[in-house]
């Protein structure tokens, strides 16, 4: 559970205008909703809570993978700045710190091979960036600025 933020005018444009503060509010939720289903990702009982730039989720995720995914399709949403993390996770698992995902904000200039570089020490491991990251993303080289991905272990 956390608070992540989020650049908020970067990312996928999901939000429309023109309506009251609580129809927008209503509207993104329904939204958010729509992007995570069509991502194919299942949360039970899933509650979006949207109030201007802020979202919060709660719900019950799988596992640790679909949860962290749900907050970045949130996230890298635009007109989002941060979400704040009230999924739990139905797979009763113990992790440990380093089998959880680090999140990497995309800069300009960033390729999946450098943030793997960065990572990894290898930039040949992009594909692993890629696979954490899909549906989110279609291909290797679709990422922008602001864009925040997930970085998993590396699983020998």
């Amino acid at each position: 559970m956390g608070i992540f933020s989020f650049i908020k005018n970067a990312g996928a444009k999901v939000f429309g205008i023109g309506k009251t503060v609580e129809e927008e509010n209503a509207e993104k939720s329904a939204q958010l909703r729509e992007a995570i289903v069509s991502h194919g990702l299942e949360v039970a009982d899933l509650s979006i809570e949207v109030a201007d730039d802020a979202v919060k989720l709660w719900g019950e995720a799988a596992d640790l993978a679909t949860k962290e995914k749900v907050v970045l399709v949130s996230g890298n949403t635009n007109g989002v700045a941060s979400v704040e993390d009230n999924l739990t996770v139905a797979e009763v698992e113990v992790i440990e710190e380093a089998e959880m995902a680090q999140f990497h904000t995309v800069e300009s200039g960033d390729t999946l091979g450098k943030i793997a570089k960065n990572y990894y020490g290898n930039a040949m491991k992009y594909p692993v960036i890629f696979e954490a990251n899909k549906p989110m993303l279609s291909h290797p080289d679709k990422i922008y600025p602001g864009q925040v991905l997930r970085i998993p272990p590396l699983v020998d």
